[in-house]
């Protein structure tokens, strides 16, 4: 049986090393909870990738507990600064109610973040709960593009919607959706181009695109998902603010999680921008990415038990 949980742990093991270490020999370190224990506190978490508002969001929190509970030991901080960490990871069900309805899965980001192999990923997922499910290959820009998707359709057992390379995007869109309308599919998932250097063709090509879906698909709701590297930590989070300023981004899609020391920007997404991450990978194969949970993301990085389901 697949196991995520031990390769999600697996894979956040240097990230582990810099900042649950760096925790746990900041607390080590220090016999009372005071200014300069906050402070170093402070310098590990944003070496970690978790961010300066965030770390701050997460140290008043704990400040605020201290007092509250009287706790003068740095030892007995350390449940406290989990449970603030993990409160800003959480997600709730109407984050994934698009996943039961009739909906357009709308991919975007940066080219090298792992998109195309994210959206085969997805298909896996959906096509593995029993949905119907169709693929668009518009991102015709980028050469190969179409090979590369068409290769994950096949592995993922699911159609695919093409075009030629440099085809127009919102062509490919048009005829995916009267595919996905003919087959009476549940998700129709559209991969984009990946360009953010030229803002203005971006928006232009996205706004296309959502045109096309409200007038020719308006039986299905539309989900924006941005995929993010969690190797590149806070470029992250620039990459997230400039794609949010030209489409309405409802999800993070956070890619190679594994082998990184900068996934503490996971907790560092929801909490600076507002938008949750829905889904995580940590390699290559397609059962490599599954729905993001707090609980699980936590226990893997401070390396607790996973409570058993059932």
């Amino acid at each position: 049986m697949f196991d995520f949980f031990s390769r999600l742990k697996k894979g956040l093991s240097k990230t582990q090393h810099v900042l649950v270490r760096g925790i746990d020999d900041v607390i080590a370190r220090h016999d009372r909870v005071d200014d300069d224990f906050y402070d170093d506190l402070e310098e590990i978490m944003i070496r970690g990738d978790i961010g300066v508002r965030t770390t701050e969001e997460i140290l008043d929190d704990l400040r605020s507990q201290a007092k509250a509970e009287r706790i003068k030991k740095p030892a007995d901080c350390g449940d406290a600064l989990i449970e603030s960490i993990r409160k800003r990871m959480d997600t709730v069900p109407d984050d994934y109610r698009f996943e039961s309805e009739k909906t357009a899965v709308l991919v975007i980001g940066v080219n090298g973040v792992g998109k195309t192999t994210s959206v085969g990923k997805l298909a896996n997922i959906y096509k593995n709960e029993g949905k119907r499910v169709i693929l668009a290959a518009a991102d015709t820009y980028r050469a190969a593009a179409n090979e590369q998707l068409a290769e994950w359709a096949s592995r993922a057992g699911v159609q695919m919607i093409g075009g030629q390379d440099g085809a127009d995007p919102g062509a490919v869109v048009f005829d995916a959706v009267a595919a996905a309308r003919a087959r009476n599919a549940d998700i129709l998932i559209i991969d984009t181009a990946g360009r953010l250097h030229n803002k203005k063709n971006l928006m232009n090509e996205l706004h296309k695109i959502y045109r096309i879906l409200e007038k020719e698909y308006p039986e299905a709701g539309i989900e924006t998902l941005l995929v993010l590297d969690g190797t590149t930590g806070q470029n992250a989070l620039v990459q997230a603010k400039e794609f949010s300023e030209v489409a309405p981004v409802t999800g993070v899609i956070l890619t190679k999680l594994d082998g990184t020391s900068k996934g503490g920007i996971a907790i560092a997404v929801q909490a600076e921008l507002g938008i949750p991450v829905k889904y995580v990978g940590v390699g290559e194969s397609l059962e490599d990415m599954q729905r993001f949970n707090a609980d699980e993301f936590v226990n893997a990085l401070f390396d607790q038990p996973q409570a058993r389901k059932g």
